[in-house]
């Protein structure tokens, strides 16, 4: 029962803890973090532990596969170049970086076990930086590139990540054994998601039950991982084709009535995901403390995790910097008319580095003992080093993004509020084309109402909000005062539960229709 009831209790905390976040215009992950340290310190709180080889596939999966749903390939092809410097440069730089500092503090730390810490806390968690971004209203591209970035180097990072750890367990990993691994990780990973997601669709469509369709997409997502991590896949890169091959062939298929809670539920699943991960990491650090300190070496783990965080964020300012340098100079040859790149944007896309769930999942990971039953060296160290980065990055970057932002006076032409109103404007198009012959009342009154969306999003008036419809505020009162009527009535006992719900449910969907999402 007491399991039950700290779990009551921090998921109450948490959402607190995000209403709070939101309030003072921060990322959540940084106030979870905060909260996460603080139950450190709270000497009645459980001990939980996880089983390392479940701490990335329950953290990462659901995750990333939201992500990569919601990815644009058109963007990424638009700026592949900075999104493919950021996943294999700037991860790169920081394992390297992380890697000899580690030895240098810790000089009996193996090579193998110091790039698998550079590679836990080499890939930025940019769903933090973005929150923050979306809120500022920063630059398309540059959100773009940090959304890209976001799905990506989780891939990279990891890779090298299952390489260390590989080598640490089996003691020796040769050049000859890492290219084979390389070659059928990259190419048999992506075959194999966009052979899944194609396998998939014909199940997925005929599904017109929301519990039944969201626990066969949560099955076969923890699915699809287990199975590439099964055969020797990645199970990142396989899970990241399988959604984007669904998302680009498979939500024409969905109904609205469908379509509205599935989402909603993964949004607060992803959620709930942040929340246990800062919640266990921040248990566990308690028990490694108390082994440091009892080991004597407590301090000299709390100037190492410093130093591991002070050159993570040095590692992505020198790559981030020096690629803008680069390219600044290459533009400034080609002429003056060329755009380059605002030294502002460089900073703002260094300090977009925050750290968050795939650290702490992969500092999880690693495995608490060696084959022989030998504890994994430097585990505790490891941890405490992951935890402190993301911590850190969160508090100092998550809260000091959007003034940064907003120092260097970068803006948002808003690209895609261009692009909405323009598909709204042959999308209601091709609907009125589609009832012209119709000679009906509603015929009649349907060509009307849309007729006046493509004249709204065809003037393209900046003063009016994207989500605003025709009629919009006059709709949302008389809507209201719908609704108020139908609670009187119920109250009244004219008419019972049953028949309310079903007219709350058709004036709450009205209410969307006409802008009320806002």
């Amino acid at each position: 029962m007491a399991t039950f009831e700290w779990i009551i209790v921090l998921l109450l905390g948490a959402a607190l803890l995000a209403a709070l976040a939101r309030r003072v215009g921060a990322p959540y992950p940084t106030f979870l973090a905060l909260g996460g340290a603080a139950l450190a310190f709270v000497p009645s709180s459980p001990n939980w532990t996880l089983d390392p080889h479940l701490a990335l596939t329950l953290f990462v999966a659901p995750v990333l596969l939201d992500a990569a749903y919601d990815t644009s390939l058109r963007d990424l092809r638009a700026n592949w170049r900075p999104v493919a410097g950021l996943v294999i440069a700037a991860v790169g730089t920081t394992v390297i970086a992380v890697a000899l500092v580690a030895r240098w503090l810790v000089p009996g730390m193996p090579w193998p076990i110091a790039i698998a810490l550079g590679a836990i806390v080499a890939p930025p968690d940019a769903a933090a930086a973005t929150a923050v971004m979306r809120q500022v209203k920063l630059p398309h591209k540059l959100l773009k590139i940090l959304e890209g970035e976001s799905l990506l180097n989780d891939a990279s990072a990891l890779l090298i990540y299952r390489l260390a750890i590989m080598t640490v367990l089996a003691g020796h990993l040769g050049l000859g054994s890492f290219a084979p691994v390389l070659l059928l990780t990259l190419a048999g990973s992506l075959a194999a998601g966009v052979a899944c997601a194609l396998a998939t669709r014909p199940l997925m469509r005929s599904l017109q039950d929301v519990p039944t369709a969201l626990i066969v997409q949560f099955s076969l997502t923890f699915g699809v991982w287990i199975a590439a991590e099964a055969i020797g896949l990645s199970g990142i890169l396989t899970l990241v084709a399988y959604a984007m091959t669904v998302a680009r062939g498979g939500g024409r298929q969905m109904s609205a009535r469908m379509r509205v809670p599935i989402f909603a539920a993964w949004e607060i699943v992803v959620f709930v995901l942040n929340a246990f991960a800062f919640v266990l990491i921040g248990l566990q650090l308690r028990p490694i403390w108390q082994r440091l300190e009892a080991s004597g070496a407590q301090a000299h783990a709390v100037v190492t995790a410093v130093a591991v965080l002070a050159v993570t964020i040095a590692a992505r300012f020198a790559w981030v910097l020096c690629y803008h340098a680069f390219k600044r100079w290459r533009l400034a040859r080609r002429g003056a008319g060329a755009a380059r790149p605002s030294m502002g944007s460089g900073i703002v896309l260094s300090w977009a580095g925050m750290r968050g769930i795939v650290t702490l999942a992969a500092a999880f990971a690693i495995p608490e003992t060696l084959p022989g039953g030998a504890p994994f060296p430097h585990r505790d160290l490891i941890l405490l080093c992951a935890f402190v980065v993301v911590l850190g990055t969160l508090v100092l970057q998550g809260l000091t993004m959007a003034p940064l932002i907003r120092a260097f006076g970068l803006t948002d032409d808003d690209p895609v509020g261009r692009e909405i109103r323009l598909g709204r404007t042959h999308a209601y198009g091709a609907l009125i084309e589609a009832i012209r012959d119709e000679d009906g009342l509603a015929a009649k009154l349907m060509r009307k109402q849309y007729a006046a969306v493509v004249d709204l999003n065809a003037s393209h008036d900046p003063a009016t909000p994207l989500d605003e419809v025709p009629g919009g505020p006059l709709r949302r009162r008389a809507i209201e005062a719908a609704r108020q009527r139908a609670y009187e009535l119920r109250q009244e006992e004219v008419i019972g539960d049953d028949a309310y719900r079903v007219l709350v449910q058709e004036l709450d969907w009205a209410e969307l229709s006409a802008g009320g999402a806002r």
